[in-house]
């Protein structure tokens, strides 16, 4: 009469039904308030009103039989529970769910007016793994689905193993649950769970990806070679996984293809190339965790580079090898290596380690580098002359003698000339100058005579003016 919504006076009078044991009032009075969801797969376990019954038949756990409940229940009660087994027939638990009739209740009210998380969580909570598995399979759930409701509650109760054995069990090529995998290991990782990750992708034998995982064990927080050198077990389970992941691929292609279909895929040559970068690594890790040992380390840097980084990083790389070892020589090969195996830009590489060895005044070691560069044969010409040429544009403050020693060793006459112009060795560069063909000579003699009368130095002005 007064208008009001009667829906909290049944939700109340299905509630007192409840309680006095009248499941079969219950369900008609609920029938009444209780409405489906709009969207079976949202991520929330229904109407609170659905929960509040849930949260009660659960809390009243009547250790009788239906067998024995025979005499009090009315023939339309029987009727409204076999009706409920038959919907969930198909995932019904060996345990107690299976024989109580309040977990039957439980069931009646989750399928008829319960969310699809809801009906995967209440298996979950009593133990029917396979149940909550098989369930979310048949409804086609979203993953979001099954990490909230099945993924979290197994690793977070140690049951990881055991949701793997009945992954497995249900599907054994893990096809129908690639989607739910991956989005596993997407939230693995943003949740900085590496270690679950890790282990997740190993049963699934996604091998590329435990590879990747494995870089990641390998090179993060590691603040020094010493570090890594304790951490080489890593690379050596990147290889293995790769080597594996190689041997699968040959296998599958002798046979008609393998639908690996959620499994990380990569060419043959890749992963080949991936290998190498590892056997390369192992060896840096092992020369430069040597030289920290020995003390022979001087550069610290913020960030420890590895190959596993990108072409700046790995050229970093390059240069901490060659400046670490005893001398340039030590380190060089390794080096020479690490670019021509990723193609990186030799000579940017060469001029800053060339910086760094003038900043430690090691003058002579730059001259071993440049001796290494054009040994290893692959240097073009004028290489050399470019990396003193690229020191002296940035520093010159080089001693006399080691300046002319670095000059000395230059190739091409032309190059020294713009060497000697740049430290304002004005009369060097007048004596290199005269001993060229006449007509470049002139040329160069006469730049030599206008740098002098810029510069205000009388005495070569006058000396190219006479030989002029």
């Amino acid at each position: 009469k007064s208008g009001l919504d009667p829906g909290g006076a049944w939700h109340a009078w299905g509630m007192a039904c409840l309680k006095a044991g009248n499941l079969s009032s219950a369900r008609e009075k609920f029938n009444r308030c209780l409405k489906p969801p709009m969207d079976l797969n949202q991520l929330n376990h229904g109407s609170r009103l659905v929960q509040d019954v849930i949260q009660y038949l659960e809390s009243t756990v009547k250790p009788i039989l239906i067998a024995d409940d025979d005499y009090f229940a009315t023939l339309r009660e029987l009727e409204a529970t076999l009706r409920t087994r038959s919907l969930s027939l198909e995932m019904m638990c060996e345990g107690k769910i299976q024989h109580n009739s309040y977990y039957q209740e439980c069931l009646f009210y989750l399928h008829s007016y319960g969310t699809n998380l809801a009906i995967i969580s209440f298996y979950m909570r009593h133990d029917c793994m396979r149940e909550a598995l098989l369930h979310l399979l048949n409804k086609e759930s979203p993953s979001e689905v099954f990490i909230e409701g099945i993924f979290i509650p197994s690793y977070e109760s140690g049951k990881l193993h055991m949701l793997e054995n009945l992954l497995e069990t249900i599907d054994p090529g893990l096809e129908s649950w690639g989607v739910y995998l991956i989005a596993a290991c997407k939230y693995l990782q943003r949740k900085n769970y590496y270690h679950i990750l890790y282990e997740l992708q190993q049963f699934m034998k996604d091998h590329v990806r435990a590879a990747m995982t494995c870089i990641r064990f390998f090179t993060h927080g590691a603040k020094s070679y010493t570090e890594l050198g304790g951490k080489q077990t890593w690379l050596l389970k990147i290889k293995d996984h790769l080597k594996v992941y190689l041997q699968e691929v040959s296998r599958s292609s002798g046979r008609k293809k393998m639908a690996f279909t959620f499994r990380k895929k990569m060419s043959a040559t890749d992963v080949s190339r991936h290998i190498n970068t590892v056997d390369l690594q192992m060896e840096v890790t092992k020369f430069l965790h040597q030289c920290e040992s020995s003390g022979t380390s001087q550069m610290t840097g913020s960030s420890l580079p590895t190959l596993f980084g990108n072409n700046n990083m790995k050229m970093d790389v390059a240069c901490k090898v060659m400046l670490e070892g005893k001398n340039i020589e030590e380190g060089f090969g390794i080096a020479f290596r690490v670019l021509q195996d990723f193609q990186l830009e030799a000579t940017e590489v060469y001029s800053k380690v060339a910086k760094q060895l003038v900043k430690q005044q090691k003058y002579s070691e730059i001259r071993q580098l440049l001796k290494c560069v054009n040994e290893s044969g692959v240097a073009a010409k004028n290489d050399g002359d470019n990396i003193i040429l690229n020191c002296l544009n940035e520093f010159k403050n080089i001693p006399a003698e080691d300046l002319d020693n670095l000059i000395q060793d230059m190739d091409s006459d032309e190059n020294k000339i713009q060497a000697y112009v740049m430290c304002n060795k004005l009369r060097s560069a007048y004596l290199v100058s005269v001993r060229q063909e006449k007509t470049r000579a002139v040329q160069l003699v006469q730049h030599v005579r206008q740098l002098a009368e810029n510069s205000g130095d009388d005495v070569v002005k006058a000396i190219c003016a006479q030989w002029l």
